[in-house]
This record gives structure tokens, C-alpha cells and sequence, in this order.
């Protein structure tokens, strides 16, 4: 038990701190540092824009930090709240209330630990292309939406969750525009862009709010201009890390929240791992996929209990810490210090942080999520994947982000499914069989087929959905042969669908005295063949490792079946 629980959890912290030097931690000190304030303007913006209070967005970021460093499976990701989760908190919210939102976290976090310990990882990993992006786009797309009122100082009485419905809200009270929100927010978008050509080593988020906050001060405070409207004045900051919590979990209730916690594990999932693989790529290293699923799912166990909201792999604050320097788990612990130092101070900071910036840095945020480049590579290449992309695309901003996972999920089973079966087949063999095409033949002559046996090659998974395929394939035959041999040396697995099939078709030759034979079994396969009961009842006999066997016996056998036949 101990063994098995060491090869499912082994937090990168532990192969991180072996050889760490005094180089190494001034490296992780100015990293953690830098990003810790680069998740200040982030964590205030993605709080906001999901519904809650801003400081919740830094203590997510606090917690996150902790445990990621503690448990997670890679040696330099970042989590905290990011974009990703904007439109799900903000739903849950609309829906369920903040006791909703923590019960769903809280139960997306055993869900997150359930995909680890079940070794997942690698599977998640592999959700298609098309669909990730659509979800990204689709999400950058809403996040835009939602920020155009604060983007332009609009005045609207009602905060309308439905896409269509909030530009629709937009276009009705575009007179009520204000100017100062408007160029206070182009400023801060100017400011983001144009801070890395001036300096990289200095982040454009943080530039452009410490620059924006100033210039609010001086117009609102120093020149009396009041229709800058402040964080201050839509909230009312608590600047203490809050007390724990406690979490009503009832079993009677999961089924209300099922389906929210399953968004924000999928969602949360997808991230970390696309994150971790990006990041450690850039430095040379591999991540454990199912101890970072595992660190995720503590993660959002603790988060709800003081109040946060969901958290995940954050790519930006991610690849800041790389290209700072930071390489171990450390940066995270000290990016979680540095927001804890900015959280107990916020109080008095945050009325100078005009609503119109936090909103640009969304937009922004939203623009670099949008993927518009891969979306563009997309509809270059084959249709299906475009359409694929556009539906998940569609569903996410039109319905609900839980609607389009679910049909985004049930949409990569299916590509899966064709991919696999387009690449799959099945051909027939009646005359001879050439060695020099790549076979399990010893010989390099070639080998001819005697009359009355028929040879089916099986070319990849024998899964339920080539079993169709073979149906047909038999349906087809003229001459019924004597023997029937089923040479399946290239196929790397079987499931309960493709072993009825082959039982089925056992039992009907036999009807017809033709005599089945398989041929090039591979382990994996006769260990499937072996649990279900297949070889008891087909006959362990008439299973052959190569094809020079199975033919050996089919001439010892035509001699009887063929006296059988006639009479």
C-alpha cells in the first residue's frame, strides 16, 4: 500500500530540494518576489470579474501557492485563480450563492484527488486540440463581454449573465458611457503592451496598475475629479486573511452541486496539466501528471474553507517564474508570502485602483487567452477539427460552460472513436502471404494459403467499433471456407465488445463447421481473453503465437474437415 501510494503521489518538491544552493534560492527569492506582485493585479481582476470580493482572488492565490508548492507535481507551476474559471464561479454563484460555490470547490477537489489516485493524468492530457481551444476561446470571449460595462464606465441597472443578453444590455445604455473610464481603461491596456519592450524584466500588469492607481489618485483626490470609480467603491476590501470555515458537506446535497464540482475539476484539470507540460517543457523537466492532479484536488479542498474561489495552473504567473529564473517549488511558497504581505495592507491601497484598470488588464488577459492564431490554423486545416472547435466555442458562450465540457467530452470520445476506427481495418488473405510486408513470419519465402482456409488480418484496436466493421466484412463472403483463420498480431487490444464478436462468430462457424483459428495473440490480448472466460469456452488449443503455426495446424485439420464436409 505504501509502495503503490508513493507511485501515485510524489510531490516534485521532494526531487527539487536534493542539491539546492544558496544560487538556486537567490534565483527563487527575486522570481517568487516578481510574481507575487504579478498576481496581485490578477488576483484582484479575476475575483471581481467572477462575482466575489477582491481580496478572496489573493487568498486563493495565498493558499494555492502553499499547497502547490507542498504537493504539486511539477517543480515550477504557479496556481492560483485564473481566467479559466471566471465563467464558472460566477454561474455557480448566480445559481447556488457562495455556500454553492464552496460546496462545489470542495467536492471538485475529491473529484481532482479520485483522477490521481485513479492515474488519469496522461489521459486528461490528451483531450483534442479543438476542443481545448474552443474552450479558451470561448471563455476569453466571455471574460470580454463582462468587462465592457466597467471598460466604458457604462451605467446598467441590471447584470445580466446571458451572453446575448449583456450586449444587448451594452448597446441599450451606450449613452451612458464615461469618458475617464474609457481612457483610463486604453491607458492601461497601452501600459501592459508597451512595458516589456521598455523593460521585460518588469511585468506590464503590475506597471500599468501601480501607474493607474497613481494617476487616479492625483485626478480624483488631488483634482477633485469624481467620476473615477474606485475598487473602494463597489467593495469593501477585508484586508485580514480570513478564519476557517466551516463546510456543510452532505451527501444528500452532491447531487445539486455534481455537475458544477465535475466543470470545475475538468476545467481545473485540462489547465494544470496543459500548464505543467508547457512550463517544464521551457526548462527541460517532466511533471508527474497524477500528483498534480492530486496537489490540485488538496488545493481546492482548503480553498473554500477560507472562502476562496477555484484554482488552477496559472500560465502567465507560471512562465514568469521561469523566465525570472525560478526552478524549484520555493518560488511558489515566496510568491504566497509576498501576496499575504499585499493582502494585510490592501485596505487603504485599493481606492486608488480605478474599477476601468482591472478591467483593461481582463481584456488583455481575455485577448492573450483567445488562442485567435490557433483558431486561424484551425480553419487552414481539415473541417471537422474547425467545426469541432466552433460548436465548443459556441456552447460556452451561449449556454454554460458545464454544457459545453460535457458535449466537449462526449465529442472527443467520439473523434476518438473515428480516429481510431479510420485507422483500423480489416483485410482478407485467400491466396498467400508475404513476409517481406512486415509479418511475424521466420521464413522468407513465401507462404501460400491452402484452398477452403481464408485469412482475416486485423489491423489495430478491436474495439466495438471495428467489430462492425468485421460484421460486415464476414456478411460479404461468397464460398464459405473450411477454416477461418484470424490473424490479429497487430492488435494492441480488445475489449467486452470486440471478445463477443469474436464469440458470436465462434459459435456460428461452428454452426456451419468452419473451424476458427487465432493467430499472433499478443500477452495483453490473451490475458483479456483469459479473464473473461473466452479461452475456456473457444478453446486454448486453437490460439498460435504466429501465423507458420496457426497454418501448420489448419493443414493437419483440412484433411478431417474436408471428409466432414462431404459427408
Amino acid at each position: 500500500m505504501k509502495k503503490w501510494a508513493m507511485n501515485v503521489f510524489r510531490p516534485a518538491i521532494f526531487s527539487s530540494l536534493g542539491d539546492y544552493n544558496l544560487f538556486q534560492f537567490k534565483k527563487d527569492l527575486i522570481s517568487g518576489i516578481i510574481v507575487g506582485v504579478v498576481a496581485l493585479p490578477l488576483g484582484l481582476a479575476f475575483a471581481i470579474a467572477s462575482g466575489v470580493a477582491p481580496e478572496k482572488g489573493l487568498v486563493t492565490a495565498i493558499i494555492a501557492g502553499v499547497i502547490g508548492a507542498l504537493c504539486g507535481g511539477s517543480k515550477v507551476l504557479i496556481s492560483g485563480p485564473t481566467g479559466a474559471f471566471v465563467l464558472i464561479t460566477s454561474a455557480i454563484i448566480n445559481k447556488h450563492g457562495l455556500e454553492g460555490l464552496a460546496f462545489s470547490t470542495f467536492l471538485a477537489g475529491l473529484l481532482l484527488i479520485l483522477l490521481g489516485v485513479l492515474k488519469l493524468g496522461k489521459v486528461i492530457k490528451f483531450i483534442p486540440y479543438p476542443i481545448v481551444i474552443g474552450f479558451n476561446a470561448g471563455i476569453a470571449l466571455s471574460i470580454f463581454t463582462s468587462q465592457i460595462k466597467e471598460f466604458l464606465g457604462l451605467t446598467i441597472e441590471t447584470n445580466p449573465q446571458n451572453f446575448i443578453a449583456r450586449w444587448a444590455a451594452v448597446f441599450e445604455n451606450i449613452t451612458t458611457f464615461n469618458l475617464w473610464a474609457i481612457g483610463l481603461g486604453l491607458l492601461t491596456i497601452f501600459i501592459i503592451l508597451l512595458t516589456p519592450k521598455i523593460s521585460p524584466k518588469i511585468p506590464g500588469f503590475l506597471a500599468a496598475i501601480v501607474i493607474i492607481a497613481g494617476l487616479a489618485y492625483i485626478l480624483r483626490f488631488q483634482l477633485g475629479i469624481t467620476d473615477i470609480r474606485t475598487i473602494s467603491d463597489c467593495y469593501l476590501i477585508d484586508d485580514r486573511f480570513p478564519m476557517p470555515q466551516n463546510i456543510d458537506f452532505r451527501f444528500d446535497a452532491i447531487k445539486d452541486y455534481l455537475s458544477s464540482a465535475i466543470t470545475i475539476a475538468i476545467m481545473g484539470a485540462i489547465v494544470s496539466l496543459i500548464t505543467a507540460t508547457v512550463a517544464d517543457g521551457a526548462i527541460g523537466e517532466k511533471q508527474d501528471p497524477n500528483t498534480e492532479l492530486i496537489g490540485q484536488g488538496i488545493t481546492n479542498l482548503i480553498i473554500p474553507i477560507f472562502g476562496g474561489i477555484p484554482s488552477t495552473g496559472a500560465i502567465a504567473r507560471t512562465m514568469t517564474s521561469v523566465n525570472n529564473g525560478g526552478r524549484t517549488p520555493i518560488v511558489s511558497f515566496i510568491h504566497a508570502l509576498v501576496v499575504l504581505v499585499i493582502l494585510l495592507s490592501l485596505g487603504p491601497l485599493s481606492k486608488y485602483i480605478p474599477t476601468a484598470c482591472l478591467a483593461g488588464m481582463l481584456v488583455v488577459a481575455s485577448y492573450n487567452m483567445s488562442g485567435w492564431r490557433s483558431i486561424v490554423g484551425l480553419f487552414k486545416g481539415p473541417k471537422s477539427d474547425f467545426f469541432v472547435m466552433l460548436t465548443t466555442l459556441s456552447l460556452t458562450v451561449l449556454f454554460d460552460l458545464s454544457i459545453a465540457i460535457e458535449f466537449g467530452l462526449l465529442l472527443a470520445v467520439f473523434l476518438f472513436m473515428k480516429r481510431v476506427q479510420e485507422t483500423s481495418s480489416i483485410s482478407l488473405v485467400t491466396e498467400s502471404i508475404d513476409p517481406s510486408a512486415g509479418t511475424d513470419l521466420n521464413i522468407e519465402e513465401k507462404i501460400i494459403i491452402p484452398k477452403g482456409v481464408e485469412v482475416y488480418e486485423i489491423d489495430g484496436p478491436f474495439f466495438f467499433g471495428i467489430a462492425n466493421k468485421f460484421d460486415e466484412q464476414m456478411s460479404v463472403i461468397g464460398v464459405k471456407p473450411k477454416i477461418r483463420i484470424i490473424r490479429m498480431r497487430h492488435v494492441p487490444f480488445i475489449d467486452s465488445t470486440g471478445l463477443q464478436n469474436l464469440k458470436t462468430l465462434t459459435e456460428n462457424s461452428k454452426k456451419e463447421n468452419i473451424k476458427v483459428l487465432l493467430s499472433g495473440v499478443n500477452d495483453h490480448v490473451r490475458q483479456a481473453m483469459e479473464q473473461t472466460g473466452f479461452l475456456d469456452s473457444f478453446g486454448r488449443e486453437n490460439v498460435f503465437s504466429n501465423i507458420n503455426e496457426t497454418l501448420e495446424e489448419a493443414h493437419k485439420l483440412l484433411p478431417s474437415l474436408e471428409h466432414k464436409h462431404k459427408n
